[in-house]
């Protein structure tokens, strides 16, 4: 009977950890995080759950001639953000995966 107990004390603190858990995980969806292109020329916002949001582009560095040069500073502002978010999402949730190998986290 004593196992019960503990059973039922043990089931208690893993409903208490996936509630701090999906806490955790709206607080990071709900912020915004700005990664950017060299010299700043693009910014590009996202989201804690990876949605764009806002995408800036300085006017001098579209040049109908060199589109190639445009594309790649997109690219580089959206990795930015992205790292950033990969980068706090294992700050954040990272504690609940410790120990585990877990694809995403």
């Amino acid at each position: 009977m004593r196992n019960m107990g503990n059973m039922g004390n043990m089931m208690k603190q893993m409903r208490q950890m996936q509630k701090k858990m999906e806490e955790d995980q709206n607080n990071l969806n709900a912020q915004s995080f700005t990664g950017t292109s060299p010299d700043d020329m693009v910014q590009a916002t996202f989201t804690g759950d990876r949605k764009m949001t806002d995408l800036t582009i300085k006017p001098e560095v579209i040049d109908p001639d060199d589109p190639d040069m445009l594309a790649d500073l997109v690219l580089a502002a959206v990795n930015d953000a992205l790292n950033q978010i990969e980068s706090t999402t294992k700050q954040t949730l990272g504690k609940y995966t410790q120990g585990m190998n877990i694809p995403g986290m």
